[in-house]
């Protein structure tokens, strides 16, 4: 079973993708609320896979995604914003995300980047 780290500010966001996925038979191995909790999640619990907002309260999602990809982290992540640019989109990609989900959103497509992730980079 494929694990996820949900990270994002709001409460509601965060149930809501840990709901789709946990209905779509992935394992929520944990949430965060802010950037230095996901970083601390995302070394301890090692994730296949991490839905990243882009701005926290502490820190911006690019920079959690540079910190992980810098220090080899495994993860895959698909980063989830309000920030709809293409500039920011192409950016992030170039960065190392393997997705980008503009908010809103309906779960069918969180659902549909997250399946394409997986299989498209063999996460057993």
């Amino acid at each position: 079973m494929k694990t996820v780290l949900v990270v994002d500010d709001s409460a509601y966001m965060r149930a809501l993708i840990k709901i789709a996925l946990n209905d779509a038979g992935y394992n929520v191995v944990g949430e965060a609320e802010d950037g230095a909790k996901a970083l601390e999640l995302a070394r301890s619990l090692q994730p296949d896979l991490i839905t990243l907002d882009n701005i926290l309260p502490d820190m911006f999602g690019i920079e959690i995604l540079q910190q992980l990809t810098n220090e080899g982290n495994a993860a895959r992540i698909i980063m989830i914003s309000a920030v709809g640019q293409d500039r920011i989109i192409n950016k992030v990609k170039k960065m190392g995300a393997y997705g980008y989900i503009v908010k809103p959103f309906e779960p069918e497509l969180l659902l549909s980047v997250v399946d394409e992730v997986c299989k498209s980079t063999a996460i057993a």
